[in-house]
């Protein structure tokens, strides 16, 4: 089984379609990976067990979510333009680097979604 998830990581590409998140809006099916990504972590690392599948949601997560969620750049002008623009489509101002942020929170013990 660790084969094939192991496989599976090295081919690949992007987010495989989920039936629960039809719409062309992704927004909650990146939510769900997040959250998925760190359920798995939690339960493999209570087992004593590899974490390393765990991994395919974290790919998924950061394929789906928006590049303004997972990374703010501070240079070229050229992409923080592009980010800016993409924040003001998604209206996420004051634009952040969301997943950063979800990261904190769950530091610190704020994190709204159950983990």
């Amino acid at each position: 089984m660790a084969e094939d998830i192991q496989q599976k990581l090295e081919q690949y590409r992007t987010a495989p379609f989920d039936a629960r998140f039809p719409n062309q809006n992704q927004t909650r099916n990146c939510w769900q990976n997040y959250l998925d990504y760190y359920r798995c972590q939690k339960a493999l690392d209570a087992k004593g067990v590899d974490t390393a599948p765990c991994d395919w949601y974290k790919r998924v997560y950061k394929s789906l979510c928006p590049l303004s969620w997972v990374n703010i750049p501070s240079s070229p002008i050229s992409v923080s333009i592009r980010i800016v623009h993409e924040c003001h489509l998604l209206s996420t101002f004051p634009c952040v680097a969301q997943i950063e942020k979800w990261d904190t929170q769950r530091e610190d013990g704020t994190f709204p979604g159950k983990i």
